[in-house]
């Protein structure tokens, strides 16, 4: 008997963020990806010695996001409905590729393994390098730091464009010692690295209890201690202010949030923003410059823009 059945949807690069919580939302236990734009560059394998991404058979274009569900799930009926909702993605700016949908099963056993074929350590930024619980990783460098995840937990493992430019963000802007709050943590990827980086206590919430569970998974991979994960929706009922406020989700649900942020950052503090598509920058600058924000930083890769947003100086 199979074990799992597995829901295929062919996409890009970009929409696979949001592909993945639409797949999440109808019933997935799990979130397998493969993105071809994550075999464009060299990384370092678990001996240390540069991986040639030539080497292992990939996508040679877009993406396609893999959901795992219970084989009792109905998925023929969902087919259609999740077929029509990658395919609104369009209306959000988010170009939805082939957007065609396939089942197949596939046994437990090969779910567990096929991970491991698709990824390797990733050294993302001056100090930061992420590793799959299952390798072993000698930094290279001093002062580089090591972020362990299961990749088959959540997306948000590090591959992804608006994952690495907000881990720069963060390198870019902590000092130690600060307060955070991460919204719509997933994997929790970016708590992990804010308390490595010094960051103090962090707060991390998500309003999908599957990614509470998940992150709160991969933190106990990492040596941190102060961080605190919570279903939320947003900062609804929040009341403790931070240093910092980061948040990696599509831009249609930070523009509802960003109202939400002024009251709950300090004074000195800032405000990261990703998962923000190139066409709706404008959208979600002008709408941070409504609430009292400005712009400090503006990073991009790969048609992604991520933010560093202050609250603005009054005369």
């Amino acid at each position: 008997m199979n074990d799992w059945t597995a829901l295929t949807v062919t996409t890009t690069t970009e929409a696979i963020e949001a592909v993945s919580n639409i797949l999440m939302e109808a019933g997935a236990v799990g979130i397998q990806i493969k993105d071809a734009a994550d075999f464009k560059k060299e990384t370092v394998d678990a001996h240390g010695t540069w991986f040639d991404p030539k080497t292992v058979p990939h996508l040679a274009s877009g993406a396609q996001v893999i959901g795992y569900f219970d084989p009792a799930t109905s998925l023929v009926e969902q087919r259609d409905h999740i077929a029509t909702r990658v395919r609104g993605l369009a209306q959000f700016g988010l170009d939805p590729g082939a957007a065609t949908v396939t089942l197949a099963d596939v046994r437990q056993a090969d779910w567990a393994n096929v991970w491991k074929q698709y990824y390797h350590p990733l050294r993302v930024s001056r100090f930061l390098t992420i590793v799959p619980k299952w390798e072993h990783y000698t930094p290279q460098q001093a002062g580089e730091l090591q972020l362990t995840l299961d990749p088959g937990m959540a997306f948000g493992t590090g591959t992804h464009p608006t994952t690495q430019l907000m881990l720069s963000l963060l390198e870019s802007v902590i000092r130690g010692g600060e307060t955070m709050i991460d919204v719509g943590t997933g994997s929790g990827i970016l708590a992990i690295a804010a308390e490595r980086l010094g960051v103090g206590d962090i707060l991390a919430t998500d309003v999908d209890e599957i990614a509470v569970r998940n992150a709160e998974a991969n933190i106990k991979l990492n040596p941190v201690s102060h961080i605190t994960v919570t279903a939320n929706d947003l900062l609804k009922g929040i009341t403790l202010s931070a240093d910092l406020i980061v948040a990696n989700i599509l831009a249609e649900v930070l523009v509802p949030l960003i109202p939400q942020v002024r009251p709950r950052l300090e004074a000195h503090g800032h405000f990261l923003l990703a998962g923000i598509i190139a066409d709706k920058a404008t959208l979600i600058i002008r709408t941070l410059e409504d609430n009292g924000f400005s712009i400090a930083q503006r990073r991009e890769a790969g048609g992604w823009v991520a933010l560093d947003a202050v609250i603005k100086e009054t005369a």
